[in-house]
């Protein structure tokens, strides 16, 4: 737990000397520190510190995207290069039942 600079003994001394008694001194004087009492106070560096991290996880993140990014592009590519394979061969398949079926046409029109 942190705490803001704060001198009771002189705050007791003071009071008095004001004229309060002794434990009424040291009373207030307690709990004027106890309501100084701080915790868990970030700093300026503390906050500048956690900017830095977080702006190194938010480089570190983006970078792995990218990395993503590129593997998906090169697994669509190569779904696309067989897709392409995949529809040249079906049309040559196709074009040779279509000749295969003129072919066997034409033999049974010359019967």
């Amino acid at each position: 737990m942190g705490q803001v600079a704060f001198d009771t003994l002189q705050a007791s001394e003071e009071l008095q000397t004001a004229g309060l008694t002794s434990e009424q001194a040291k009373a207030i004087s307690l709990v004027v520190r106890k309501s100084h009492e701080v915790e868990d106070v970030a700093t300026k560096r503390d906050l500048e510190d956690v900017r830095k991290e977080m702006q190194a996880r938010f480089e570190k993140t983006d970078a792995q995207i990218a990395d993503v990014r590129k593997d998906m592009t090169a697994g669509f590519d190569k779904i696309n290069d067989k897709f392409e394979k995949l529809g040249m061969q079906m049309t040559i398949r196709l074009g040779l039942m279509v000749a295969a079926a003129v072919s066997i046409i034409a033999a049974i029109l010359k019967m």
